[in-house]
């Protein structure tokens, strides 16, 4: 039986300071989880005249720091080593536990991957503190420096509101695709801080021989996304929902349900158990709009829902509404969009020149 570990408070609060966030990273740059970390936790830092601190692991990290601090970072923190190519749940932990005692830092935010929730438990049971999982809205109190960190509850139909008033850091994780990717600029100003640890043998048990990209498909990053619902009725129904996407370039989505009934693969899928995401546009067809979906894509810029039913929950968080048969509405607008490209590829063509001189021709 594995004895338990009570939290245990600081002596003082107040040598606690600033933000720092964990930046997961993959091929020599930071996964969009980890930028969206720099937007929150530069907001919130910044609300309470402190500092965001970035941390970043691998194998040659320089192009990683030089990112992060674009990003939005005020210092970046870096550890260097072959051992660190890959995420390991000792190595990086203890390193970033080391760091936490190192800094101090008041609030600590992880993104809420795979592998982040793995390193965020860890991080709180060797912190001595606690962390309030998978949220959707951050904030800070600029009085007490209090994280508010909010998560879905009650089947995604009521937001909880968690705070840690005693422990520190406060800690929590992010649910992935909720937050904005901040603006990169080249002219801003940033500390660097390079560490080459040495990672102890014990802590390499197990060896990374190779990593195979799962092929899913990426929702958090589409700007367009259409997505299919029940009301498709079959799964031959996603053919047109994927001919719509294929003309506006646009990544295809799906309802909870059309996933458990095989009608297409869960990578589709957006909602709570599904992907969070925040398109430009977000085409819904024949999803009525329950609780579950709408907290994976109401944050998107503009909603067009499609729908039979003029009452479907969808709609009063859509800014287009189409009340129409699917089958009937997405081909029209599928001829429309041809007929507009059609338009625009005849006016860029060139127009003859009248006073044009063929070969062979003498102008007179």
């Amino acid at each position: 039986m594995v004895g338990l570990i009570n939290a245990e408070a600081p002596e003082s609060i107040d040598d606690y300071k600033n933000v720092m966030v964990f930046l997961e990273s993959r091929d020599g740059k930071i996964k969009r989880p980890g930028l969206e970390m720099i937007s929150v936790g530069s907001r919130m830092a910044h609300k309470v005249n402190e500092i965001l601190i970035g941390v970043v692991f691998g194998d040659n990290v320089g192009q990683l720091l030089k990112e992060a601090g674009e990003y939005g970072c005020d210092k970046v923190i870096g550890y260097e080593s072959p051992d660190l190519k890959d995420f390991r749940t000792i190595p990086y932990a203890t390193l970033l536990s080391d760091l936490i005692s190192e800094f101090k830092p008041n609030i600590l935010l992880i993104p809420a991957t795979r592998n982040g929730r793995d390193l965020a438990s860890r991080i709180a049971v060797r912190s001595r503190t606690g962390v309030t999982a998978d949220c959707t809205e951050l904030d800070v109190d600029p009085d007490g420096r209090i994280l508010q960190a909010r998560r879905p509850t009650y089947g995604e139909s009521t937001l909880a509101e968690i705070l840690c008033r005693k422990h520190r850091p406060q800690m929590a994780t992010a649910r992935p695709g909720i937050f904005e990717v901040p603006e990169r600029k080249s002219d801003v100003r940033y500390e660097t801080d390079l560490r080459k640890p040495k990672i102890k043998k014990e802590y390499l048990k197990k060896e990374v021989v190779g990593f195979k990209p799962k092929t899913t498909v990426d929702l958090t990053s589409a700007k367009y996304i259409v997505s299919g619902g029940l009301g498709l009725g079959k799964a031959k129904g996603f053919d047109l929902i994927k001919e719509l996407a294929d003309e506006i370039e646009a990544y295809v989505g799906a309802s909870r349900p059309t996933v458990d009934l095989g009608w297409i693969t869960r990578d589709h899928q957006v909602g709570q158990t599904g992907q969070s995401v925040r398109p430009q546009l977000y085409m819904a067809c024949g999803i009525s709009g329950k609780a579950q979906h709408l907290m994976g894509m109401k944050l998107s810029q503009n909603i067009v829902s499609i729908n039979i039913d003029p009452d479907a929950e969808i709609n009063g968080i859509s800014d287009y509404i189409i009340i129409g048969d699917l089958y009937e509405v997405i081909p029209k607008i599928i001829e429309e969009i041809r007929k507009r490209k059609n338009s625009v590829s005849k006016d860029s063509k060139p127009k003859k020149d009248e006073n044009e001189v063929k070969e062979g021709e003498v102008k007179t």
